[in-house]
């Protein structure tokens, strides 16, 4: 008879799992500052944080407002331009996803 060590560990990382999957079920609202986070803007563009990088970009960013004023072109050129994804959407996205990794403790 072999004995097997661990298992207790494997499931309880297992019910973490699930249930950290089903908090994800459905849609989330999550701040931009919870998507861009130092070390996602870090490793996609060449400034340390999201403030820096929307300081960079020469537009008014201090509002919702503002952000909302600057033209969608406009604001995917320069994501294009500083980083290699393809505009606003596409960082976000990743950004996104990148969230989801965190929450599920992958």
């Amino acid at each position: 008879m072999f004995k097997i060590e661990g298992l207790d560990e494997l499931q309880n990382k297992l019910d973490d799992f699930v249930n950290n999957a089903e908090a994800l079920d459905g849609q989330h609202n999550v701040l931009v500052s919870g998507l861009l986070t130092d070390d996602f803007v870090s490793q996609h563009t060449s400034f340390s944080s999201a403030d820096e990088m929307f300081t960079a970009s020469g537009f008014k960013v201090e509002t919702q407002e503002d952000f909302a004023a600057i033209p969608d072109a406009d604001w995917d050129n320069y994501i294009r331009s500083i980083s290699r994804f393809d505009g606003w959407q596409s960082m976000l996205g990743a950004a996104g996803q990148e969230w989801s990794k965190r929450k599920l403790g992958l």
